[in-house]
């Protein structure tokens, strides 16, 4: 069950790009748990996604000398979904009904999480120089919650309020 997890059923097998594929697999469960059950369950999910990730990861890595495998794509799905966070919490907190979001309130999580997961930046690269399994899911972690603030600013400067 962990191999299942940590490459979110085979797409971590996808090429190119399996990481870019769990992404964007990943903002079509967001806007879906979105729709469902608004905010709240994209959040549970996203808390879920990060305890199943840190579990099957180290799990599924033991033994490995490479722990950043690319098939490893469980850290992407909730990095992905902590920067899905971000519009999903806009629209809840605005009083927006669930079946309302815009495309740019999927494009831009998607957008800035694959820009700072490629990048790199400050703590996303210091996390994913490590060389462990919590370094595999820290990175992604790190990367989510730059682009939730990105796209948190994002909107603020579309919408006039920056």
């Amino acid at each position: 069950m962990d191999r299942a997890i940590a490459t979110l059923f085979g797409i971590g097998h996808l090429r190119p790009a399996p990481g870019s594929w769990a992404s964007a697999v990943t903002i079509g469960l967001g806007y879906a748990l979105h729709r469902l059950g608004h905010f709240p369950l994209v959040a549970a999910a996203t808390l879920a996604a990060i305890a199943l990730g840190f579990w099957s990861v180290r799990r599924f890595t033991a033994g490995m000398a490479d722990k950043d495998r690319s098939e490893i794509v469980i850290d992407e799905v909730a990095g992905q979904l902590i920067a899905f966070c971000a519009a999903s919490a806009g629209f809840w907190f605005a009083g927006l009904p669930a079946s309302v979001i815009p495309w740019p309130g999927l494009v831009a999580p998607f957008l800035f999480f694959r820009l700072f997961d490629i990048w790199k930046p400050w703590l996303v690269g210091r996390a994913d120089a490590r060389a462990d399994a919590d370094g595999v899911m820290l990175d992604d972690l790190w990367a989510g919650l730059f682009a939730a603030l990105a796209t948190i600013v994002a909107a603020g400067i579309s919408h006039g309020l920056m």
